[in-house]
C-alpha cells in the first residue's frame, strides 16, 4: 500500500509539474516560419518569435547553429550563417525542453508581392485558370498569403497565413501577377521562388507606409483618427437620409424566396441607378451590405427561340440574377465575368432581369457592361437606367475605409516581417492614388517615400524594387486630353525610376476601358519577371519597350527618339501607322497626330499644328491605338514632353 501511495504521489507531481510547465510561454516562432517556406538564399538566416523570458535557445539549420537568450519579454532572434540555394532542409528550434521542426524548407529567392487588387487577384480569377491550375507542377514555388488586417501601432505578428505550394489544389489561390512572375523567373533562374503575397484591395499607397517615414506626429495621428471616425459618421448620416433608414434584413430575399425579383413585383417606388456604375459614385457613399438592380426589356419571337445569353463584365462583390423570377445564375467574385443563359422557357416578350448584388467592402454594384449576346452573334446592351434598392446596410466595425488610412496596414502586414531578407519587392499599386489629378501628382513623392523607407526597414537600402505601370482603364478619348489622372500617376511612378534598383513592366497594352482588373496577368508576370532578369539578376536582356529619349523640332514636325529600341521600331499590327500621338504648339491645344517609324525615331505632324511645341503619346486614361513597340514585343511607355 505505501508503495502505490509513492506512486501516486510520484505521479501528481509529475502531473503538477507538467501543468506547471504548460503555463509557462510555449516556444513560439513567427507566423512566416512554417513547413513548405522559403528562406532566402546567400544571405544571413534570421529567425526569430518568443518563449519564456531569460531562457536559452537554439536554433539548428542545414548543419549549423546559432544560440541566444530572450528577453525579459520572451522575444529572442538568433541569426544562421548563409547558405546556396537547394533542399529542402529542416529547421529546429530549441527551448528547454520545448522544440519545433520546420520541414521541406526550401533555400532560394523571395519577393514580397505588394499592392492593391490587381496584385491580390487570383490565378482562379484570370484568363484561362482552368489550364493554367491544371498545369502547375512546379512545388519549388510557393506562396505565403499574408491575411488582410491592420492596426494603428506596429505590431510584431502577422494575423495569420501559412505557406502553398504551386500544384493544382493551390496555385489557384496564388497571386497570379506574382505566380506568372515566378513560373517565368524560374525558366532562367533556376532556384526556388517563395512569394509573400502582402495586399489589399482597393487599399491607397499612404496605409503601406509607415508613420515616421510620413512625419506623421501623435497629434496629427489623432487627428486622422477623429477625422476618420466623423467621416464614418456622416456616411452614415447621409445614407440613413438617402435610404431612408438603415435595414439589417433583406426583405426581397427571404428564406431563399427572390421576392423582389419576381417579374410582376411594383418596383415603381425604387430609385434608378445607371449601370454600369459603382453605387458610391451615384449617391451612396459608404455603402456595403446588399442592393438590387431591376431593369425590363422586350424580345421578338425570333429573338426568343434563337438562344440568349446574359453577359456582366463584373459586380462588385458577389451577386444572384434572376429571369422573370427564374434563377439564372450566382457568383462569388468582384473581379468575375459573368455569363448566364437565359432559359428558353423563362423568356417573353416582355422581361424582367433581377440582380441582388452583394458587397462585403470597397465600392460595390454593377461596374462592367450588361448585355443580352444572341445565338446568330448579335448582341444588345442593357445599359442605362435600372431600378435599385438597398436591402441592407452592413458597417464594417473598423470603418468603410480602413485600408486607406495612413500607416495601419503597413503596421500589421508589413511591420511583422521586417526581420527577414528578401531578394526584393514586386508592386502592383496606385489605381486608388489616380482619383484626381492632385492625387495622382502627389504620388509621385510618395512612391519614392514607399521604396526608401521599406529599403531603410528591411536593413536593404539596394533591395530591387519592381512595380507595374498602370495599364489603361476608362473611357477613351475623342480628344487628347490636357489632364487625365492615370497618365500622371503612371508618370508619377516613372519617377522612381531614378532610384537605383528599380524597374517597371509596361502594361498600358492589356487594360480593359471597363475592368480595373483586367484579366491577362500572364503577359503582366512575363514582362515582370524581364525587369528582375535585368535589374535583380543583372542578365543582359532586354526589359522594357520604347522610351522616349529626346525630342528634335523640325518645320511643322516633331522627330522623337527613343531608347530601348532593341532590333527596331514597329508597331501592331505591322501594316498600320503609329497611333495614339498627339502634338500641340504654344497654345497648348493637343490634337491627334499623324505618325511614321523612321529608324530608330518617330516623325509626327498635323496639318491642324504648324508649330508644334510638345507631343504626347498613349498619354490619358485609356489611349486607343498605342500600338509602338519594339520588336521584342514590349510596348512604349506612355510619355509626354509638356509638364503643362
Amino acid at each position: 500500500m505505501k508503495r502505490l501511495v509513492l506512486l501516486a504521489l510520484f505521479s501528481s507531481a509529475v502531473v503538477g509539474g507538467a501543468r506547471r510547465r504548460a503555463e509557462a510561454p510555449p516556444l513560439r516562432l513567427a507566423r512566416i516560419f512554417g513547413d513548405g517556406m522559403v528562406v532566402q538564399r546567400d544571405a544571413p538566416l534570421t529567425v526569430w518569435g518568443w518563449a519564456a523570458p531569460r531562457a536559452p535557445v537554439t536554433v539548428a539549420f542545414r548543419g549549423h547553429a546559432a544560440s541566444t537568450v530572450t528577453a525579459a519579454n520572451g522575444a529572442w532572434r538568433a541569426r544562421l550563417a548563409a547558405g546556396a540555394a537547394g533542399g529542402p532542409f529542416e529547421l529546429t528550434v530549441r527551448a528547454g525542453m520545448q522544440r519545433i521542426d520546420v520541414r521541406d524548407v526550401l533555400v532560394g529567392d523571395v519577393w514580397l508581392a505588394g499592392g492593391q487588387s490587381n496584385m491580390e487577384l487570383t490565378v482562379s480569377q484570370a484568363d484561362s485558370a482552368a489550364a493554367e491550375i491544371a498545369a502547375a507542377r512546379d512545388s519549388s514555388i510557393r506562396q505565403f498569403k499574408v491575411p488582410d488586417s491592420w492596426s494603428d501601432d506596429p505590431s510584431d505578428s502577422l494575423a495569420g497565413g501559412s505557406w502553398s505550394p504551386a500544384d493544382p489544389a493551390h496555385v489557384g489561390d496564388f497571386s497570379a501577377v506574382a505566380y506568372y512572375f515566378a513560373r517565368d523567373l524560374r525558366r532562367d533562374v533556376h532556384v526556388p521562388i517563395g512569394i509573400i503575397n502582402d495586399n489589399w484591395g482597393g487599399s491607397n499607397i499612404e496605409t503601406w507606409i509607415g508613420r515616421p517615414a510620413q512625419h506623421l506626429s501623435d497629434s496629427a495621428w489623432s487627428a486622422i483618427q477623429r477625422g476618420e471616425a466623423a467621416r464614418i459618421d456622416t456616411e452614415r448620416a447621409a445614407l440613413r437620409a438617402r435610404i431612408g433608414g438603415l435595414p439589417e434584413v433583406d426583405s426581397g430575399f427571404m428564406n431563399e424566396k427572390a421576392l423582389w425579383a419576381a417579374p410582376d413585383y411594383d418596383d415603381s417606388a425604387w430609385r434608378t441607378l445607371r449601370v454600369p456604375g459603382y453605387w458610391e459614385d451615384q449617391g451612396y457613399t459608404g455603402l456595403d451590405g446588399v442592393a438590387w438592380y431591376r431593369v425590363a426589356f422586350d424580345l421578338d419571337s425570333a429573338e426568343m427561340h434563337r438562344g440568349v445569353r446574359l453577359s456582366m463584365a463584373a459586380i462588385d462583390d458577389d451577386d444572384i440574377t434572376w429571369l422573370n423570377g427564374v434563377e439564372v445564375g450566382r457568383t462569388s467574385g468582384y473581379n468575375l465575368a459573368r455569363s448566364y443563359a437565359l432559359p428558353p422557357g423563362a423568356l417573353r416578350r416582355r422581361n424582367v432581369l433581377a440582380v441582388r448584388v452583394a458587397d462585403g467592402g470597397g465600392n460595390g454594384g454593377i461596374n462592367g457592361p450588361a448585355i443580352l449576346e444572341f445565338g446568330d452573334g448579335s448582341s444588345r446592351s442593357l445599359a442605362g437606367a435600372w431600378k435599385f434598392k438597398v436591402a441592407k446596410v452592413s458597417f464594417l466595425p473598423d470603418g468603410q475605409r480602413i485600408n486607406k488610412i495612413p500607416s495601419i496596414l503597413y503596421n500589421k502586414m508589413v511591420h511583422p516581417l521586417l526581420p527577414i531578407t528578401m531578394k526584393g519587392v514586386l508592386w502592383y499599386q496606385g489605381e486608388s492614388n489616380a482619383n484626381n489629378d492632385a492625387q495622382a501628382a502627389a504620388y509621385r513623392d510618395q512612391f519614392t517615400t514607399l521604396i526608401q523607407s521599406w529599403r531603410a526597414a528591411f536593413n536593404n537600402r539596394a533591395m530591387p524594387f519592381l512595380w507595374v505601370q498602370l495599364p489603361g482603364f476608362n473611357r477613351p478619348d475623342s480628344t487628347p486630353p490636357l489632364h487625365a489622372a492615370w497618365a500622371i500617376q503612371r508618370e508619377s511612378m516613372e519617377a522612381a525610376l531614378s532610384l537605383p534598383n528599380t524597374g517597371r513592366a509596361i502594361a498600358i497594352d492589356v487594360g480593359d476601358s471597363t475592368n480595373i482588373h483586367p484579366r491577362d496577368k500572364q503577359t503582366v508576370g512575363y514582362r515582370l519577371a524581364l525587369v528582375a532578369r535585368r535589374v535583380a539578376y543583372h542578365q543582359p536582356v532586354l526589359a522594357s519597350g520604347p522610351t522616349y529619349r529626346a525630342l528634335t523640332a523640325r518645320g511643322d514636325t516633331l522627330v522623337i527618339a527613343f531608347e530601348n529600341v532593341g532590333s527596331g521600331l514597329v508597331t501592331h499590327p505591322s501594316d498600320a501607322s503609329p497611333g495614339a500621338f498627339a502634338i500641340a504648339g504654344a497654345d497648348r491645344k493637343f490634337v491627334w497626330a499623324n505618325a511614321r517609324i523612321a529608324g530608330n525615331t518617330v516623325r509626327v505632324w498635323s496639318d491642324r499644328v504648324r508649330a508644334p511645341a510638345a507631343v504626347r503619346y498613349a498619354w490619358s486614361n485609356f489611349p486607343l491605338h498605342a500600338n509602338l513597340y519594339n520588336r521584342e514585343g514590349l510596348p512604349a511607355a506612355p510619355f509626354r514632353t509638356d509638364r503643362w
